[in-house]
């Protein structure tokens, strides 16, 4: 089974931007969708974003639309999370996610986290 191994969280100021790195285990170049989740203290896990390879597009949750950014090397089995323009609540362990099925929409493959700290 695929393993997820997310990394490149941090503490930084707002306005900052951090670029998130999730690797798989194995290869994962035609795995469909893949996602981000981050989940606050206090609240629960919420989705961020997917990455489609068969349509070759993306897609936002609202709260993060236009800062931003999901991308894949297919190559290398990684996904990347490009954050700009960080904001204090967008402090949270951010998750990488897939399906073990290649099925998109139910996500049972999720990394360990990489913890985002964004301060005033």
């Amino acid at each position: 089974q695929v393993q997820l191994v997310e990394s490149g969280g941090g503490s930084v100021q707002a306005g900052g931007s951090l670029r998130l790195s999730c690797v798989a285990s194995t290869d994962i170049s035609n795995t469909n969708c893949m996602g981000w989740f981050r989940q606050a203290p206090d609240k629960e896990r919420e989705w961020v974003a997917t990455s489609y390879i068969r349509s070759g597009t993306t897609d936002y949750a609202d709260s993060v639309k236009g800062r931003f950014a999901v991308s894949r090397d297919r190559a290398k089995n990684l996904l990347y999370l490009q954050i700009y323009s960080l904001k204090p609540e967008d402090t949270a362990m951010y998750y990488c996610a897939t399906n073990r099925d290649g099925l998109c929409g139910e996500y049972n493959v999720w990394g360990q986290g990489t913890q985002v700290t964004v301060s005033s």
